[in-house]
């Protein structure tokens, strides 16, 4: 995105946010596009196939320090998402973009400024931000 795309995003986002105007509604209505996400995940492990989880406890060896312990980290995620998963997930994530969008607009921040001071904290911390 370009410095003023996140900007105008979220004017369009507040701009056409009708039905959905209290912050409640918002809250829940963000609530339920996370899980949607969630959802069009496990439906390409389950229903599609395209992907698969393999998910066993995560090893490494107690000697490294934390900078090579990514190379040991495993996604436990196989395989790759189709063409007709990967436009589901883009859509539930848009739709999860949007209302967190509507969040800042209702509570009067503004989402660039939020993903600029997110930016900020994860390069500062870098390793050490352990997310």
């Amino acid at each position: 995105m370009k410095d003023t795309d996140e900007a105008q995003f979220q004017a369009t986002v507040s701009e056409y946010l009708l039905r959905h105007r209290s912050i409640l509604d918002v809250q829940t209505k963000l609530g339920e596009a996370t899980a949607r996400v969630n959802r069009a995940i496990a439906k390409s492990v389950t229903t599609c196939g395209c992907i698969s989880v393999n998910a066993t406890k995560q090893t490494f060896p107690i000697d490294i320090g934390l900078r090579e312990l990514k190379q040991f980290m495993a996604t436990h995620l196989a395989g790759q998402m189709c063409e007709k998963c990967r436009e589901v997930l883009e859509t539930e994530i848009g739709t999860t973009l949007f209302y967190l969008a509507a969040m800042c607009s209702l509570l009067d921040l503004n989402l660039k400024d939020v993903l600029e001071k997110e930016h900020a904290r994860v390069s500062a911390l870098g390793v050490f931000n352990l997310t």
